[in-house]
């Protein structure tokens, strides 16, 4: 096997394989990168069994030479000597060639490496996928829906499902669900879809799965393509496959935990209000569970205070754009409040109240499409 490659090509393309690899495997040959070349161009494979990332560099594209192949065959390189080697060589080109016995050598100006590398025979092969249940979906708004959502996924694996984004395909549009109990993030948008109804239209996407895949994307119009199969979810985009694990089980009707009534509702500058609870959480850090108190006055203003008894209080207020309702004290988590607020991705908010103890939910004022849903803390 022999090529020679652009050098800054190479690098972004390891780059994005790595994100699939791990060094903490149970199967040595997968903390290697795969590599393949065929007449048409150069494949790189990671995987760690649960997330596998194939990125295709061509021979030509759009009037542009990346790649010249002068051998075709396949290698499997130490990923974490691979990536730090290309990322540091000298030239503009890097040259790979494969001998006797998978010992590889990379040259790129005056610096040459040998590296031992591992047969590519006992490489996994990805799963094969079957493209009947297909929907697309632009790369840009893939990414918002990921970065909407994935931050409520939970961090405990004592409840593995809600690790986990759900995903619900339903008459051309998708719901994306996550949480972790004590909040939720809802996202909801068209698709193009292939079938009018899907085979697997219910599957959970592990949240670090999503995490990575969004890396990965361009923030671009282009479509993405997602294959659904029993056990394992298909992102196609342009030159790379993305292949994520599903999680087993049933995940929790999340439809019933959103209020329909309010007692109280609010209209508030987006900026204003994070702002507000940022500041006051810089005390709320030293209290338990960084916890900050919301009080409603007279003349449309809310008061956003915390007390940390080892280090002081903090009030400051806050004028609403607009207050209807009962009158409310209420007390919930800075962390949840500012990272529900970070994605709203409008300058004003909306936020119904049902009660001291009743979740309340936020979405933009100018429309529903996001819903963000945050459980109060009860204090004493």
């Amino acid at each position: 096997m022999k090529f020679i490659m652009n050098r800054d090509q190479l690098v972004d393309s390891v780059q994005d394989v790595m994100k699939a690899v791990s060094t903490r495997t149970t199967i040595p040959i997968l903390t290697g990168i795969k590599i393949e070349t065929h007449e048409d161009g150069v494949t790189l494979t990671g995987s760690d069994s649960d997330i596998s990332i194939e990125r295709f560099i061509p021979v030509e594209e759009d009037g542009y030479e990346h790649v010249e192949v002068e051998k075709s065959g396949s290698i499997v390189l130490q990923a974490r000597f691979f990536s730090e080697i290309v990322k540091k060589l000298p030239g503009s080109k890097v040259e790979v060639e494969v001998f006797e016995r998978f010992g590889t050598r990379i040259r790129s100006g005056s610096s040459e490496f040998n590296l031992n590398g591992l047969d590519p025979q006992e490489y996994p092969r990805l799963p094969e996928v079957q493209e009947n249940d297909k929907f697309s979906i632009q790369a840009d708004l893939l990414k918002t829906l990921i970065r909407q959502t994935v931050f409520a996924v939970s961090t405990s694996e004592t409840r593995p499902i809600l690790t986990g984004v759900n995903w619900h395909i339903l008459e051309g549009e998708l719901n994306c669900v996550a949480t972790d109990s004590h909040r939720l993030a809802s996202r909801v948008a068209a698709v193009e879809s292939t079938t009018d109804e899907l085979e697997h239209p219910n599957v959970v996407i592990p949240g670090k799965s999503l995490t990575e895949l969004s890396k990965i994307l361009d923030d671009s119009s282009a479509l993405v393509d997602i294959v659904i199969t029993e056990s394992q979810v298909l992102f196609k985009a342009k030159n790379i496959l993305f292949f994520s694990r599903l999680l087993d089980g049933n995940y929790p009707d999340t439809s019933k935990l959103i209020p329909s009534d309010s007692k109280t509702e609010m209209v508030i500058s987006t900026k204003e209000f994070l702002q507000a609870i940022d500041r006051a959480s810089l005390l709320a850090k030293e209290g338990r569970n960084n916890v900050v108190k919301l009080s409603t006055m007279e003349n449309g203003q809310v008061e956003i205070s915390s007390n940390s008894p080892e280090v002081g209080k903090v009030f400051e207020h806050v004028s609403t754009e607009s207050f209807e309702g009962d009158e409310l004290k209420i007390s919930f988590s800075a962390k949840y409040m500012m990272d529900a607020l970070k994605v709203m991705d409008c300058s004003e908010v909306l936020i119904r109240f049902t009660g001291a103890m009743r979740p309340f939910v936020l979405t933009p004022l100018d429309g529903n499409t996001i819903k963000q849903l945050i459980l109060p803390v009860r204090t004493y």
